[in-house]
Parts: C-alpha cells; structure tokens; sequence
C-alpha cells in the first residue's frame, strides 16, 4: 500500500511539474517577436536619367541586417521595427566618369557615345541602413506562416564606393566622389507570405548633388525591386 501512495504522491509531483513547465512556456511564446533578421536581393531601375543614359546590364543590389521587433496591441500582430543593416548597389550603365588634369581635379559626367566600345562600366557604392517601419502580420506564437505587410522609411550613409571603367586601353578607377550624396533616404514595402515576400524601395533624394551630365542636371535616384526574406 505505502508502495502505491509513493508512486501516487510522485506521479502528481511530476505532473504539476510539468503543468508548470507548459505553463512557463505558454508566458514565455505569449511575448514572441518576429522578423528580427532580414536579407534582400533586387535590381536597381534609377530613375529621373538625364536624357540618353540607360543600364546596360542587370544592376543588383544586396542587403541585410537585424530590427528590433516591438509589438504594440497584445494580439502582438501590429509593431513598430528598427534596426541596422548594410547594402551594396552595383550600377552598370553608359554614364561615364573621370576627373581633369588641373589641380582642383574635378569630376566630369558624360553619356558613352553608343560607337565606343567598353566591357565595364560600374559605380559600387556601400551603405549603412537605418530601418524604421510600421508591422502588420496575421501571425501566433504557434505558426511562423502568416501574411505580413511592413512598410517604413530608410536612411542610408554612404561608407564606401567605387567607379570602374574598363575597355581595350585599359582600366580607370575612381573612388571616394565627392559629388554623391552621403545621405540616401526612401520609402519601402516588403509584403508576402511565410518567406516569400515582394520587396519595393524608392529613394526620395537623387543619387549625386547637383552634378550635370551633358548640360543636364543629373537627379537619378535609386528604384529597387526584388524579394526580402525574414529570420527570427
């Protein structure tokens, strides 16, 4: 009998244990967070060219970076996000670069003559981004499927960047322009589900400060299009 009441006794001690258990960890899924890692891939379209300059070959761009998920109703599906993050545009097209041979050595843009031939022509530049957007997903903390639409603001510092020229003469590279803006700053939208998700940027500021190309006055600006992906 006392052999019984023993195995009785533990029986209820392990149960409430693991009532518990299950428990805690209902409190502890009750304040999930979503989405606090994400990388995107798209093509850059830039928009307001001056007259007669175009891409000449796919223009991508890469980023990546973490936001700090801060739900605000207690269903936890609308938050607010901010964070850090880090992207790379590459540009392939016939806008052509180089500096004079005077002392103040100043950048001069002109569109490559469609008769001159060339097998790369490249602006790489590098930023650091500073994400802030407003979060609706129909997600729980028992599905990482679910419907999301963010949309927010983006500030990008411009770290680095490079222009590249190659032909049958030779290879010229330019770094450190001073005529790109520092500051870059848009609007996006990242929609989808689970992990696929469309991605839209559209920069509000153009690309260089009032540069000229050809007597025109150069306001091209970032347009991206392409997929976000998302990691917890």
């Amino acid at each position: 009998m006392r052999y019984y009441f023993s195995l009785l006794v533990l029986f209820v001690f392990f149960g409430a244990s693991a009532q518990e258990e299950v428990a805690e960890k209902k409190v502890v899924d009750s304040l999930y967070r979503e989405d606090q890692f994400y990388i995107n891939t798209s093509f850059i379209n830039t928009q307001k060219t001056p007259s007669g300059l175009r891409q000449n070959k796919i223009s991508p761009s890469l980023g990546f970076g973490i936001l700090r998920d801060m739900p605000i109703n207690k269903t936890r599906t609308i938050s607010i996000a901010a964070g850090l993050g880090y992207s790379i545009n590459i540009l392939n097209d016939n806008l052509y670069t180089y500096t004079t041979s005077d002392a103040n050595s100043t950048r001069v843009y002109e569109i490559i003559s469609s008769d001159i031939y060339f097998t790369k022509n490249r602006l790489t530049t590098q930023y650091l981004d500073f994400p802030i957007e407003v979060r609706w997903r129909n997600s729980t903390y028992e599905s990482h499927k679910f419907w999301r639409i963010y949309t927010g603001f983006k500030l990008s510092y411009l770290i680095a960047d490079k222009y590249k020229f190659e032909n049958d003469l030779g290879t010229t590279i330019l770094k450190n322009d001073p005529n790109l803006n520092k500051l870059q700053y848009g609007c996006y939208i990242s929609s989808g589900w689970n992990t696929l998700n469309v991605y839209v940027y559209y920069g509000l500021n153009p690309i260089y400060k009032t540069t000229e190309v050809n007597g025109q006055r150069n306001k091209m600006n970032f347009f991206t299009l392409g997929l976000q992906f998302y990691i917890l």
